[in-house]
């Protein structure tokens, strides 16, 4: 399936209705967690079935959509399969919390209970039961059946997420890359093609620094500490979107082009909890992306292949010799006569790694192609931000 995310417009009665919907639905959820934490033996359909006697009792949530209300135990038992998965991993956790106001920001409508009237190309109407209809920005063109509408709300705005039965399919390319992960580049591929790392919350760190500052600053329950709450969270808002911006061309543009793909599999965590560059290597999100990265290869059909990361920057492509690879040591000399970038030598590592082959000769005379412009520091110091 194919999700479109559009801007809505609500005017202020409009916006009552969707913000005291939200509130009905987070009162509903926690409500539902209440009786499912009462119960020795956990049975949905009766907790589904509790639904009917919450609206009896409080007749206020006969104002929110019937499925809409319906959708908050799926989302429960949902919230519960994977905290259970989290525990088979082994990870510690612990039982599931009541949502707070700050920690609900999605309602859904699923199958039924909306519909978007098409007046011209962009400014278009959603109906939504019993809210009305509210302006919505198409710019995009849809295509396929609506299954689902997700109404999300962030610091200031309102979203409307379509979900369609489109498949959502991208033609795949013919070559075998392996990929290599990195700070001062985000990306090296075994042809020597880099992707700059963008950094969006290194370029935005002042701004951050300044709000935290004014925050601390600011009285607890003040109108000033909400302004200010705000604008640090529109700020977030930015570097997130400009990280799903960055991350979306950067997987099409390599899924068009390849049939298989090899990368690290990273224990993320445990570098940031290593490493004086975590903040760098936080900023980069690379677990963001390499989801993102798989998703779209399975819609497309291209082959992921994970391969341990060990030893794929010390070990020579061309002949397998071995040498220790500090992080100024930006190239790879070795008495071979392998002299090639050291993120180069490590995509190649990690492609044939995947492919199961042995050293292969590559040729060293590959140009880089830089798809961003702009230089970056070396990895070694740019974790440094004065």
């Amino acid at each position: 399936m194919k999700a479109y995310q559009f801007r809505l417009y609500p005017n202020k009665e409009q916006e009552e209705k969707l913000t005291k919907t939200f509130d009905l639905c987070r009162f509903t959820y926690n409500k539902l967690l209440e009786q499912l934490n009462k119960e020795e033996k956990i049975n949905r359909s009766e907790i589904q079935h509790s639904i009917i006697g919450l609206k009896e009792k409080y007749p206020e949530l006969n104002n929110v959509y019937s499925k809409t209300l319906q959708y908050e135990c799926y989302r429960l038992f949902s919230n519960l399969k994977s905290l259970s998965k989290l525990k088979k991993k082994g990870n510690k956790v612990g039982r599931l919390r009541f949502k707070g106001k700050k920690w609900f920001k999605t309602i859904q409508f699923n199958q039924s209970g909306y519909r978007l009237i098409k007046t011209n190309k962009r400014k278009n109407r959603l109906h939504l039961s019993k809210i009305g209809e509210i302006k919505i920005m198409c710019h995009r063109k849809t295509k396929g059946n609506i299954k689902q509408i997700t109404i999300k709300r962030t610091t200031d705005k309102w979203h409307a997420i379509t979900i369609t039965d489109e498949k959502y399919k991208i033609k795949k390319g013919k070559k075998q890359i392996g990929i290599d992960l990195g700070i001062m580049n985000f990306l090296t591929d075994s042809e020597n093609n880099k992707i700059d790392n963008p950094l969006f919350m290194n370029k935005s760190l002042d701004k951050l620094k300044y709000h935290q500052r004014n925050l601390s600053n600011k009285k607890k329950g003040s109108r000033n500490r909400i302004k200010t709450r705000n604008l640090l969270a529109k700020t977030y808002e930015k570097i997130n979107n400009q990280k799903h911006d960055f991350f979306h061309k950067t997987t099409t543009k390599l899924i068009s082009s390849s049939s298989l793909i090899a990368i690290e599999k990273l224990n993320i965590r445990q570098m940031m909890q290593t490493s004086y560059n975590a903040r760098n290597m936080f900023d980069s999100s690379w677990n963001k992306f390499t989801s993102m990265l798989k998703l779209k290869a399975g819609s497309a059909g291209v082959s992921i292949i994970e391969v341990d990361p060990r030893n794929t920057t010390k070990e020579c492509s061309s002949c397998g010799n071995k040498q220790d690879m500090p992080l100024y040591k930006r190239t790879y000399i070795c008495n071979c006569g392998n002299n090639m970038d050291r993120d180069h030598n490590s995509a190649v590592n990690i492609l044939n790694k995947a492919l199961g082959l042995g050293r292969a000769f590559v040729e060293k005379s590959a140009p880089a192609h830089h798809e961003q412009a702009g230089s970056m520091k070396q990895e070694a110091i740019s974790s440094t931000f004065g």
